[in-house]
This record gives structure tokens, sequence and C-alpha cells, in this order.
């Protein structure tokens, strides 16, 4: 999203500084990081500097703003106040802070010029970061509004566990914000506006879900698998999966380990000999017995053909296993029609 702006800012910032008494200027100059190393100072470092107080110095800072705003110095520089307005506004009219800036520039000290100008300006509004929205900038409102509002909404109709694309996300985005103008209703301004949020965000597979939930934010090896078998789509074999998340994520994995946290993790099921598939899929877990036991519950007797083949379904194993299981009286009993029932 590199942009080239016609201004130079370090050159702009000179000039509308220039009517500031000293002090003011040093205590601009230190807030907005407009020295050569780029750093911000805070209002107490500065206070300690000059002897005063953090509140005195947010008060001159607040003092020096309106000065320069009301400056003859600024009202010369119209023309970069506009650029930067129809800048922000072809990019989409909302965007992240750290996005915006380092879209015009790699350089901190140029970032910081830019920063003060936004600041400065009347037409650009700042939204501070908060549990929703990352730091913002935007020169639409009633945009805004509807931006932040539609945002919500995807979060609030997302499970806790629902993983979805991004061109998904990006459906329901458009879907949610209906009355956005054509010149706003596409894809790479849509992506700009969702990384606004905190509470949706994306995995290492790049999909999209809560935040908070283990297939977005991964916390070990365990996750990683769980990851890894989304992918995948079936049932793997543990050596598989630790190989699968090396390749895929650069996390080196011992076999061992992988195995034990699938064993452990409730949201793996083992459906063969170190094969696991996923809960979500459908899978149950326990021994064939168990198994059986609930898919007669469900479907009623059945036939010793009908009980293989729904078995095989949910393990990996030889056809034999499922037989003897079957053949232990002590849980299952075959009626006249050669249909196997629980025992009661």
């Amino acid at each position: 999203m590199a942009k080239t702006i016609s201004f130079k800012p370090k050159q702009v910032t000179k000039k509308i500084l220039s009517d500031l008494h000293p002090r003011a200027y040093e205590i601009i100059v230190n807030r907005y990081g407009l020295t050569d190393g780029g750093e911000r100072k805070t209002l107490e470092s500065i206070g300690k500097k000059y002897g005063i107080t953090r509140e005195r110095v947010r008060q001159i800072e607040k003092a020096a703003i309106s000065l320069i705003r009301k400056s003859e110095s600024l009202k010369k520089e119209k023309g970069v106040f506009e650029e930067l307005k129809g800048l922000i506004s072809s990019l989409g009219a909302i965007l992240p802070e750290n996005d915006l800036l380092e879209s015009l520039s790699s350089d901190k000290l140029t970032q910081n010029c830019i920063h003060l100008f936004l600041t400065l300006g009347e037409d650009f509004t700042r939204y501070k970061e908060d549990e929703n929205f990352r730091a913002h900038w935007s020169v639409d409102s009633k945009m805004t509004e509807r931006v932040h509002n539609s945002l919500r909404n995807i979060f609030e109709n997302l499970t806790d566990e629902e993983l979805i694309t991004e061109g998904e996300l990006i459906s329901r985005f458009l879907g949610e914000a209906e009355d956005l103008s054509d010149q706003y209703r596409n894809e790479e301004i849509a992506k700009r506006w969702l990384k606004l949020s905190k509470r949706l965000t994306r995995n290492p597979l790049g999909e999209w879900g809560k935040a908070g939930s283990a297939g977005v934010k991964t916390r070990g090896i365990k996750d990683y698998a769980y990851l890894v078998m989304r992918k995948h789509g079936s049932p793997m074999h543990f050596r598989e999966v630790a190989n699968n998340i090396t390749e895929n994520f650069g996390k080196k994995t011992h076999v061992a380990t992988c195995h034990n946290e699938l064993i452990k993790d409730p949201r793996f099921v083992l459906v063969g000999r170190g094969i696991y598939a996923l809960k979500d899929w459908g899978y149950r877990g326990g021994i064939i017995r168990d198994v059986i036991r609930d898919l007669i519950k469900k479907h009623g007797p059945m036939s010793r053909d009908e009980i293989i083949k729904k078995v095989m379904k949910e393990r990996y194993l030889k056809k034999n296993t499922i037989v003897v299981n079957l053949q232990n009286s002590k849980y299952f009993k075959k009626d006249e029609n050669n249909l196997y029932n629980i025992v009661d």
C-alpha cells in the first residue's frame, strides 16, 4: 500500500513550528518525536528536564498546538492537509494508524512529522486504541461508525471456535455494510478495515476467527496440530502431524511430544494405530466396543455388515477387530433376524 507524497514532511514541520517560543518548541519536538532519533518523550520526562509538573507540560503542549493551528505558517501549508485527506479517502477513509504512517515512509522521523500534521488538521479524527479496535485515523465519522458496527456484528455472529477464510470474512463484512458507496466496496479497502479490529484476527494459516480462540491464538504444539489437521481435512498419523507442523510453521517438533499432546487434548480422537482425527468431524472417543454400542443406540439393531461399515467410517482398523468385539456376548447379542443389539 506504499504511497508517494509530493511534499517534504521534515521541511513542512520546520516551517509550521517556526513561530513557537523556544520552550514550547522543545516540548512539541520531544512530545512528537521530531528529533533525529524519532523518540517520543513522556510528559514526565519532559517535566523533569524543565523542572515543571506533567500537567504544566500538558498545558504548554495544548497551547502550542492551538497557536500552530491559528498561525499563518500553517495556513500556507493548506495543500499538505488537502493531499493527506485525499490520500486517506482513496484508501478507504479509515486506516489503522501504523498502516497509514508506514505506507507513507519507513523513516520514523518522517512518520512522526505526518502524525503531527494529522493532529493539527481539522479534517482528521484519531480514535484511540481500546478493547475492540486498534488506534486509527478517519476523515469520515459516519463511515467510521458504520465500519465499527459491522466489525462488532461479525464478531458477535462468529462462534468461539469458528474459523473462516479471508474471502468469506470480506463477504460477510460487505454484507453487513450494505449501504456503503461503490467506491468503498472493494476487497483491498475491506482488508484495511478488517485490520482495525483487535477481536478478529488471522491464524498462521490465514484463517480468521475470534482473537482469543484456540484456532487463532496458537499456544503450543497442540494448537499447531489442530490447525494442521483442519487444513489436511482427514485423519493423520501422529508422525505425519509432527512433520506437517515443522513444514508449515517452521516449528521443530519431536514426534513423541506431538503424540503426547494429541493423547491429552480432547479435540483429538484416536481412530487407529497412531492415527488421529478431530472430534469436530464427528468422530467419537472410546474403545471399539464403545463405538459399536453408541452406533446401535443411535441407529437401532443392525446386521454385522452394517455395523462394520459404520465403524469403519470412524476407525482405521481391520474388520476382524470389529467382528471379535461383536462376538463378546457380555456386551452384544444377536436376535432371530441376525441383527446385533446391546446386552441390557
